[in-house]
């Protein structure tokens, strides 16, 4: 019997009526904006008159294949399986990007029988937040080359241009261009370069706002480039935020669908994880709280990134304190940090996966010790998993004093979450007492240090001169008193993607440091991540086709 792809099983599922969904959460048709029969946006204004109440459960992961470790397929089954003990759940979850969709990664709607639907409406266009996002960060750009060949009132230096333009699709070609060729009525050449609309720091400062007044402040704090004078030049001083937050009016209010199980889905934001600070809006994460008794939301790749800019970004900035968290993990994805090819994944392989298991126990110590949070850990299970493999795993957590579940939610729904569910409900009932890894008041140098330390598992931090200067000019600025949010790769602890497991007696490397002043913190750019990926050899792109009837096929 042939197995259903994730597109087969969503096609087949029998959605409810959006308004149905909503009236479960008890919203009525007033408050929300109808997408179709099955999406709808509601009207963020809801957050002035209730107060969120909710448990909040964060899902994170170890450090991941290439392929992911089904982090939101778990997030997701984990909302169902709550749901059907009789509790009132809402997940909250980020957009996906049209760049993973179709490159290696795949969308971003869970997988199996634990998806948010409609799968293809959410993995493609969905209510076109990405497209907003992408236009106001490009008017931004339009306005200010539009200043500059105007007569440049603001004495703008051309050779220090931070801001990009975007587009959500990964095009490497774009990454370093050169613009405003053709003569002087066509603008003033220079060097440029494009950004995935994800990585935007409009997108992360749309994240972080509590409201459409926050969005405009922060939009308008967002530092442009420098002028001849070394000072900085912003999107207020273009008179651009304005305009900016118009574009945004209607994307920032979170949008509401369900899973296949019928659990509400708010699915909104999704600023990249190894780039920018990887969680859903917290307009969206606020609202699900005011609306429930249990939110299950996620934080991209491994605790090493998404976790930690959850906790010392978001949580801070929104005030937020997680009740439980699960940490999912694979045996393939524990195999892979031993050491073994992806080729070689489903083989039986004990010593790898005892070289490998390193990695998970430093994530479950980053939770329970430096976050000092409550957490369980979810084998995200394969066909190829053995016993003896499981065994294992389950030993070396227990020598912690953290509990194991089998997630079997891909291929079970609900049903394959209810002993993970029961794990993390008894989580949110103890007591947890969460820690930042560092005071936001620190220097800039010390807060970088001790996420490497403390988070990573690193000996110190090597800077580079560039990344010296530019330190020394955000203290000069002000600007030393925000969060950090490292770049760094997500497939290990270091910055080097080849030092798999936990690594040990290693320094990251600090490239380069980039003020993101409209967001709120400062991005410490490591290894070589770019904010441009490209397509593999043989793109998803490839696979994705639509039939005469219009019926998308091949999308997972």
């Amino acid at each position: 019997m042939s197995i259903k792809t994730d597109i087969e099983i969503a096609q087949e599922s029998k959605m409810k009526d959006i308004r149905e969904i909503a009236k479960k959460i008890g919203l009525d048709e007033e408050n929300i904006e109808l997408y179709g029969k099955y999406k709808a946006k509601v009207d963020y204004n809801i957050l002035k008159t209730i107060k969120p109440k909710a448990k909040l459960i964060l899902t994170t992961a170890i450090n991941p294949t290439p392929a992911g470790e089904g982090k939101t397929t778990t997030t997701i089954g984990v909302a169902d399986a709550l749901s059907s003990l009789g509790k009132n759940t809402i997940v909250a979850l980020r957009e996906p990007s049209l760049g993973p969709v179709f490159g290696v990664k795949g969308g971003a709607a869970g997988g199996g029988y634990a998806q948010v639907v409609p799968m293809e409406d959410i993995n493609l266009h969905f209510t076109g937040d990405l497209h907003a996002i992408g236009v106001a960060n490009n008017l931004l750009a339009a306005m200010l080359d539009n200043h500059i060949h105007q007569g440049n009132e603001l004495n703008i230096d051309t050779r220090k241009i931070l801001w990009r333009r975007v587009v959500d699709m990964n095009d490497r070609q774009l990454r370093n261009i050169v613009n405003g060729m053709g003569g002087k009525a066509h603008g003033v050449p220079r060097e440029d370069g494009f950004d995935i609309t994800v990585a935007s720091e409009v997108m992360a400062a749309f994240c972080l706002s509590k409201d459409i007044v926050e969005l405009k402040e922060r939009l308008g704090n967002i530092i442009v480039a420098y002028s001849y004078e070394g000072k900085p030049v912003t999107a207020r001083q273009l008179k651009a935020d304005g305009a900016m937050t118009a574009l945004l009016k209607d994307a920032l209010k979170p949008n509401l669908v369900q899973t296949l199980e019928h659990t509400p889905a708010f699915i909104h934001g999704g600023p990249f994880a190894n780039i920018a600070h990887g969680c859903n809006s917290l307009i969206a994460t606020k609202m699900a709280m005011s609306l429930s008794d249990y939110v299950v939301t996620e934080a991209g790749f491994g605790a090493d990134l998404g976790a930690e800019k959850f906790i010392d970004i978001k949580c801070k900035v929104g005030d937020l304190k997680p009740d439980a968290v699960i940490i999912v993990a694979t045996i393939r994805a524990l195999k892979y940090n031993g050491g073994v090819s992806k080729n070689d994944l489903s083989n039986k392989d004990l010593d790898a996966l005892e070289r490998g298991i390193p990695n998970l126990i430093k994530h479950i110590e980053n939770i329970t010790k430096v976050f000092k949070l409550n957490a369980v850990v979810a084998i995200n299970e394969f066909p190829t998993d053995t016993k003896e493999e499981i065994d294992f795993v389950k030993a070396q957590c227990e020598k912690l004093n953290v509990e194991v579940s089998i997630s079997k939610v891909w291929a079970e729904g609900s049903k394959g979450g209810i002993d993970l569910a029961n794990k993390v409900l008894k989580l949110t009932q103890k007591e947890s007492n969460l820690e930042f890894v560092y005071d936001h008041n620190e220097c800039i140098e010390g807060k970088i240090e001790k996420i490497v330390k403390k988070i990573y598992g690193g000996t110190g931090v090597e800077f580079s001169k560039n990344a010296l200067k530019e330190i020394k000019n955000l203290d000069q600025l002000g600007y030393s008193h925000l969060p950090i949010c490292m770049a760094k790769t997500q497939y290990s602890l270091s910055d080097d993607a080849k030092k798999l497991g936990r690594p040990t007696d290693f320094k990251i490397t600090v490239r380069d440091i980039k003020i993101c002043a409209g967001s709120g913190f400062i991005v410490a750019l490591t290894g070589n991540i770019m904010k441009m990926p490209g397509l593999p050899k043989e793109p998803s792109a490839q696979k994705i086709d639509v039939d005469e009837n219009g019926v998308i096929k091949g999308l997972f």
